[in-house]
């Protein structure tokens, strides 16, 4: 409280019980390092709210348990005060990550009672005591009856220095880790810049998670820039630092925008860029299902039959070519609508909904509904008949999408890794009905089916620049082999990484939205010298990192060794940085 001279009995009284709880006064010598006696007076400082001198004694304990022992101390304290977001910013300094994650969700759990008004720790209630002070202490001499005295809470106390003087806590703002110095979106280095194109920018996962669990206890989301990677629009390498407890993704990364269709994407190219959310999931996904996943687009049995009825019962007289929209739309409405299915992601999650998407666009441009690129002509356009010809039944087609890389490059040390090949490629198969509408895989594609799916996966690039939907689907794959890496080669247990926040029982929350349960049929009929020719279609993505992995091929000649050693964490990053270039 700030008294005046006359209220000295008051002052007295202060100095009394803050001597009487003050600070063990035992002396060190400067090269005697006791750290029973540091945590000691870590303790005593925190328990009064002088939280810069108790950092200060943490920072002279020699090992890092030791040192997450102080900060823990220290974060105790600091809850019981309610100063969450400072509890939190110190938190940010305990190593052990899953430490880290106990005391993030003791912050966590305090500020979520407190905002339903149960308070967040324990602040004491100075009103009664000010009343009395002013009502019994010369009345006349307070500010409020036009006196020069004032008085006013201290809510974190005060302490006696080593001199005897007592002093003013020094509190820490609670506004800290918000700050334009502590931000976790700030940029890593002084001198970057995220709205700069750069080569091969790298992202810390380590770093992220523990940057994103940070605000996830205050109550805050990830910001724009973690849920965008660093604006990293492609995969080039995946890097890990054992020593210094880092695991890196690093690729080509710029500024990004949103497209017309809603999509973030680079500004300059176009190309969709990496999506945290997906990184959790398909980091989850390889954890839980080895890294397998895939959804299908397929008629229901019933559907099949019915259409098989409908063309029976409209074959006996030739369509009308006015008619003709009118009788395919009847044929549609036989077949019914195709079921969506997904497995090893959820269909309410981005990857889920994207590999639906990027199936459901293939199909449609193979069946002549949507515009492919030069050399990607649809399924009915390939389809000639000989002179002398008849119209072949109903084409039930099967495509698919698989990943497809030639190799995963690796060095001798197992450091870094590279993915090389396209990434994506198209399959196809034809089926055949039975007289009930059921589905017979041949495991066989005629010439025609088969063209269209090689000509697809050739040109699956131009076809991301015109669709970026392909391009998304590329990134998903991509980070979806790092993930699998990562599981596989037990970089987490090597960097100490315990996934606390991102893997599969963390508290990261990945945004959900509607899951697409069923999509009109895709199917459509073209006329070849008055023949027509029906195509239906089904299929979906089938990703499955087995045969990607066991594709290894060692790097000898050290350029990926060179990069690895270039890519290491800057020694001039700052505390909360996540990124760098």
């Amino acid at each position: 409280m700030l008294l005046p001279i006359r209220a000295g009995i008051v002052a007295s009284l202060m100095l009394a019980f803050t001597l009487f709880s003050g600070f063990p006064s035992r002396a060190f010598g400067q090269n005697q390092v006791d750290p029973n006696a540091i945590l000691a007076e870590v303790q005593s400082y925190s328990r009064v709210g002088e939280f810069s001198r108790a950092f200060q004694e943490v920072s002279k304990l020699p090992t890092p348990s030791q040192r997450d022992q102080g900060h823990s101390a220290i974060i105790d304290q600091q809850i019981k005060a309610g100063l969450i977001q400072a509890a939190v910013e110190t938190s940010s300094y305990v190593e052990d990550d899953q430490l880290r994650t106990d005391l993030l969700s003791q912050a966590s759990s305090a500020r979520r009672q407190e905002a339903k008004g149960f308070g967040g720790g324990v602040q004491p209630n100075f009103t009664q005591l000010i009343d009395l002070i002013t009502t019994t202490v010369e009345p006349d001499s307070w500010d409020e009856l036009g006196g020069p005295g004032t008085i006013a809470p201290f809510s974190t106390g005060v302490y006696v220095d080593g001199q005897g003087t007592l002093k003013r806590v020094t509190k820490l703002s609670n506004d800290t880790l918000l700050s334009s110095v502590h931000d976790a979106s700030q940029v890593a280095l002084m001198d970057q810049d995220l709205s700069k194109a750069s080569p091969l920018r790298k992202v810390s996962l380590t770093r992220l998670e523990k940057e994103a669990q940070l605000r996830w206890a205050i109550g805050q989301k990830p910001t724009e820039e973690m849920m965008n990677l660093a604006g990293i629009y492609e995969v080039k390498y995946l890097f890990v630092y054992p020593e210094s407890g880092e695991i890196v993704l690093a690729g080509p990364a710029g500024p990004w925008k949103t497209d017309a269709e809603g999509r973030l994407v680079n500004q300059d190219n176009g190309r969709p860029v990496l999506q945290l959310d997906d990184l959790v999931v398909l980091l989850r996904n390889s954890i839980n299902d080895r890294g397998r996943f895939g959804c299908s687009i397929t008629p229901t049995q019933d559907g099949l039959k019915n259409a098989q009825e409908y063309l029976q019962t409209t074959s006996a007289k030739p369509i009308h070519p006015r008619m003709r929209d009118q009788w395919l739309e009847g044929l549609r409405s036989a077949v019914g609508k195709q079921k969506i299915t997904t497995h090893g992601v959820t269909p309410d999650t981005r990857v889920g909904q994207v590999i639906v998407e990027a199936d459901y666009h293939m199909k449609r441009i193979g069946m002549g509904l949507e515009d492919g690129t030069a050399g990607v002509p649809s399924y009915l356009e390939l389809v000639k008949i000989p002179p002398g010809g008849s119209a072949p039944p109903m084409d039930v087609l099967r495509w698919w999408f698989t990943p497809d890389y030639r190799s995963v490059n690796v060095t001798p040390k197992r450091d870094a890794f590279e993915l090389d090949g396209p990434g994506v490629e198209c399959l196809s198969e034809n089926e055949m009905l039975d007289a009930q509408g059921k589905r017979i895989h041949t495991n066989t594609s005629t010439a025609i089916n088969a063209t269209f799916a090689h000509n697809f996966s050739q040109h699956y690039d131009a076809l991301s620049v015109k669709y970026p939907i392909y391009a998304d689907m590329k990134n998903i794959f991509d980070l979806a082999i790092v993930c699998s890496i990562i599981h596989t080669e037990h970089m987490a247990d090597k960097s100490g990484w315990h996934m606390t926040h991102f893997g599969p029982n963390g508290a990261y929350e990945v945004q959900k939205s509607a899951a697409p349960q069923d999509v009109e049929s895709i199917m459509n009929m073209r006329l070849i010298d008055k023949i027509h020719i029906i195509a239906g279609v089904s299929g979906g993505v089938n990703f499955d990192p087995a045969n990607v992995l066991a594709a290894e091929k060692v790097d000898d000649y050290g350029l990926m060794a060179a990069e690895h050693k270039e890519s290491a964490l800057p020694k001039t990053i700052k505390h909360h940085g996540w990124w760098w270039d």
